[in-house]
């Protein structure tokens, strides 16, 4: 897992995405947001279940993040599901969706955080996992939390 790096507030993550894929790969890209969004962002009212990236016409897009409204907001206050672009170079662009397109990846955004006041996201690029897959990774996880405890109470005594 990421430690936080100075600077950066995280926001929100997704971890049902490490649960679902092998990440092999990650970026980070900014987002075009509106005022109310970023406000809303500032409390903590963000979710990144079920969110995903698309590209269309050489433009990365962000479908599904979840901000809530802005409790403050007026008439002018954004909708909570609307796709947001991110910003990334062209040769970015163009290798994720070679990758996309070609081996089977999927993109999908990991955390959302605050990087020098802006807003980040990280977008991971990972293979589905199977079942069978998610199975072994729950018991590589039990048996490191078993160790763990064992490890603990000898500690103790």
């Amino acid at each position: 897992m990421i430690t936080p790096v100075m600077g950066e507030k995280l926001i929100c993550n997704n971890k049902k995405a490490y649960h679902d894929y092998f990440i092999e790969e990650k970026l980070e890209a900014g987002m075009v947001l509106k005022g109310t969004e970023v406000k809303s962002l500032r409390a903590g009212k963000a979710s990144l279940n079920e969110s995903f990236m698309l590209v269309r016409d050489g433009e990365a897009f962000l479908h599904n993040l979840t901000i809530s409204h802005y409790e403050f907001g007026n008439l002018q206050n954004h909708q909570p599901d609307r796709n947001r672009k991110l910003l990334l170079h062209r040769k970015e662009i163009d290798r994720i969706y070679g990758r996309i397109r070609e081996q089977g990846f999927s993109a999908i955004p990991l955390r959302l955080y605050f990087k020098d006041g802006l807003v980040k996201v990280e977008i991971g690029l990972g293979k589905g996992k199977k079942m069978y897959d998610k199975r072994e990774d729950m018991k590589k996880k039990d048996s490191q939390r078993e160790i763990s405890q064992v490890m603990k109470s000898r500690n103790r005594e």
